[in-house]
């Protein structure tokens, strides 16, 4: 699966947004919820478009070189953490709130991310433990989940004007781009 997100310096939020239904915590512990972002290698990527003769256009993503330095790791907390086992379990968990950036001054706490680079969103569960010594028990107390589904590559243009008609149609918070209907 071919995916991209566009990150700008402006901050946009992810789309689509990353949701999970979360089933198995003590309902009467309290948990944080968060997200970061992992390059998935250590290259840059160029996308081409092909144009066959009496076909549909094709593209496909190519190796570019080396990837750039890296941008500082940030994670999103959930804005309802920390919260009880129990409120994360009612319903689904959708992280509507993160937003994604290229700018490398970004000072707002946005996940900041290289375009024509490759990422694996992963998602945290912290178990917000009540012992005084916690920290002993830190790795038990965090989990760690990624689907491999979610990878994308960020990008500051979509390169496929189709991808840009679905992305505009589907996503909330793209209703400036939509055509107006001049009877509303």
């Amino acid at each position: 699966l071919n995916s991209a997100l566009v990150p700008l310096l402006s901050a946009r939020r992810m789309f689509p947004t990353f949701q999970v239904k979360i089933f198995g915590m003590d309902p009467m512990a309290d948990y944080m919820l968060l997200m970061d972002f992992v390059p998935v290698d250590d290259k840059r990527y160029r996308q081409v478009t092909f144009c066959l003769p009496y076909a549909f256009h094709s593209s496909s993503w190519l190796v570019a070189g080396k990837a750039d330095p890296a941008t500082p790791g940030r994670v999103h907390y959930h804005p309802d953490s920390p919260a009880k086992g129990a409120q994360w379990m009612k319903q689904i968990v959708s992280f509507d709130k993160l937003k994604l950036t290229n700018n490398l001054l970004d000072d707002n706490g946005h996940i900041i991310l290289n375009s024509m680079h490759r990422y694996q969103p992963r998602f945290h569960v912290v178990y917000v433990d009540p012992r005084k010594d916690s920290e002993k028990y830190a790795e038990e107390n965090f989990k760690t989940f990624v689907f491999e589904e979610t990878r994308f590559t960020a990008v500051t243009a979509y390169q496929n004007h189709r991808i840009t008609q679905l992305k505009i149609a589907s996503n909330p918070f793209a209703k400036g781009f939509r055509d107006c209907d001049p009877e509303d």
